[in-house]
């Protein structure tokens, strides 16, 4: 790894004590389901500084199309249960969930669910009132919630939104990027706690938020592919702040490829949800044959790697660019799929009477920043929740909808844990999630005197655009479905070079707006993921490497990269 990934702490130079200074009891950075859920959960115990990049509308939540997962309280005999929703969740994990993580999700579903009807999530029913529960790939029983058909991260986002906007105590900060989290010294010390962050605004410039305990909620890495279902704003930006500030992040090898992305030269990709297949709809390939059928007990309905995988290899096999999906036998799918209906539309393409071209997209980060089950991280005062965190529900594969629900719960147990940074309860003090390590309450006096002192470089330049565009195509060619180390090092070894490379004449310069921050945080992730990927030598989840076609049981671990190791350490999986 090049020396500039670990010597550069913060991406611009400041002065804390120059800069305008706002104080809060907690930082939720990220708006998705997981922050405002963490938000309401935090001013129950204090202040709270919910910030967005965007605007509450525009989240990862906000384009979840599929639905979200739970085994809500029904009539005994409906042939589901919250032990087989941990049963089928560690089954597309791969051997990489920890186990206790999956039952503490799996077993507050129907508490969390019901708790967001209450708050005025409107679920789709069927013709008696009852909710309407869907099957999708890897599920054992149709347990899947939808709103509006395929509108389910939507809808989840009105009502979070709402909730946050009303809970007093809350301020809400939209269109406000996080450079950096803030730390008393260079970020690798061990016990040197984050103390808040340092934010840009377009119209009041930079700021520095103080607070006793910082949320990370800053969704996924799509963008950091060519190819993605996510929004814009995907650009791993939390991962990243993670990182510089000493965080260890965990199974970054571990990237999600939706199996079914409508897939037009020239288009733009948009997300076929699971649903579709979970209705009925066919996989096929050139010459109308359900390839699926002899992949997987579960054809269509196997895990997301599986089919994912077994699109590549069909592509390979015909020499295409694409597979086919067939809707052409369901009955009202305007209906139940409207947005999706209406996106094929501006392409011509009716689904009663069109084959829907199809191709698996980068869709969800399954590795992220390691915590426990109260949502900490490894450095005191700094939590992560949903999408960004990796706290052992999704293993090596994530179950399809499980989510939104993971963003549920462990936004709430991290928003009611970080009283304990103000010396309130929190976890370990009656809440029921774990107790904190030693020294995680460290005694920090704020506001202190921070200075990044970034001398101008004299290297070379790079076009960032051209940066943006190379780092994507590099990492859907050679870190994407099917990866390769071979003997020589293969085109994940030069993956990392590429980036390497990228990085010596991009991470020594000082920019000054947020499309130039956000490429310089897609290096820094990336080249975690590309190294993750070299290291991890076997084929687990959705880790697929060509010279190592079978999981091996040495590396049924979790990998942690941390600033300042060029290797991994790692740690068993938690049980």
């Amino acid at each position: 790894m090049d020396p500039v990934f670990d010597a550069r702490r913060y991406l611009i130079p400041f002065r804390s004590s120059l800069l305008p200074q706002i104080f809060t009891d907690t930082l939720v950075i990220g708006a998705g389901v997981a922050g405002c859920r963490a938000a309401v959960a935090a001013a129950s115990h204090g202040e709270c500084i919910l910030l967005s990049k965007s605007d509450l509308r525009n989240t990862n939540t906000a384009w979840a199309q599929g639905g979200i997962a739970g085994v809500l309280s029904r009539p005994a005999g409906d042939g589901d249960s919250v032990d087989s929703h941990v049963r089928d969740t560690l089954t597309a994990g791969a051997g990489l969930c920890d186990p206790d993580a999956v039952e503490l999700i799996c077993g507050r579903a129907n508490a969390a669910l019901s708790e967001l009807i209450s708050w005025g999530a409107e679920f789709d029913r069927a013709a008696g009132g009852t909710l309407a529960m869907g099957l999708e790939g890897g599920h054992s029983a149709s347990r899947i919630l939808h709103a509006h058909g395929d509108s389910t991260g939507r809808e989840i986002q009105r009502a979070v939104a709402a909730k946050a906007r009303q809970t007093p105590g809350i301020r809400v900060f939209e269109k406000c990027f996080a450079l950096d989290l803030i730390t008393p010294g260079s970020g690798v010390a061990p016990g040197e706690p984050v103390m808040g962050a340092i934010t840009h605004h377009p119209r009041y410039g930079l700021q520095v938020i103080w607070a006793k305990a910082t949320i990370l909620a800053t969704g996924g890495a799509g963008v950091v592919y060519r190819e993605t279902t996510n929004p814009p704003e995907a650009t791993a930006d939390g991962l990243a702040l993670a990182y510089r500030a000493g965080a260890s992040l965990a199974d970054m090898a571990f990237t999600q490829f939706h199996p079914t992305c409508l897939y037009l030269p020239g288009a733009s990709r948009a997300l076929i949800s699971e649903a579709v297949r979970g209705e009925g709809a066919f996989l096929l390939d050139d010459s109308g044959h359900r390839f699926m059928l002899g992949q997987h007990p579960m054809a269509e309905l196997a895990p997301r790697d599986i089919v994912a995988s077994a699109i590549v290899r069909q592509i390979a096999k015909q020499g295409s660019s694409r597979v086919w999906l067939d809707c052409r036998h369901l009955t009202g799918f305007p209906a139940r799929f409207p947005s999706i209906a209406a996106t094929l539309a501006r392409f011509d393409l009716d689904p009663s009477r069109d084959l829907i071209p199809v191709h698996p997209a980068a869709h969800y980060m399954v590795g992220g920043v390691r915590t426990d089950l109260a949502g900490r991280t490894d450095v005191p005062g700094l939590y992560a929740v949903g999408e960004t965190a990796s706290c052992g529900l999704h293993g090596a594969n994530r179950l399809a909808s499980n989510s939104l629900l993971e963003g549920l719960v462990m936004g709430e147990v991290a928003g009611k844990a970080c009283a304990e940074m103000k010396g309130g309860v929190g976890a370990g003090d009656g809440s029921g999630a774990v107790p904190a390590p030693p020294g995680w309450r460290v005694a920090r006096p704020a506001p202190i005197a921070i200075v990044s002192d970034i001398r101008p470089s004299d290297h070379g330049e790079l076009d960032l655009d051209d940066v943006r565009s190379s780092l994507r195509s590099a990492m859907w060619k050679n870190v994407g479905l099917v990866r390769t180390g071979a003997p020589g090092g293969g085109r994940l070894a030069d993956a990392v070079s590429m980036l390497d490379f990228w990085a010596r004449y991009t991470l020594d310069k000082i920019f000054d707006e947020p499309g130039a921050w956000e490429v310089q945080n897609m290096l820094w992730v990336a080249a975690v993921m590309a190294r993750s990927s070299l290291w991890r030598e076997e084929s687990r989840g959705c880790h697929a490497r060509a010279d190592c076609p079978e999981p091996r049981t040495e590396f049924a671990v979790h990998d942690l990269w941390k600033r300042g190791t060029p290797t991994p350490r790692t740690t068993p999986v938690r049980s």
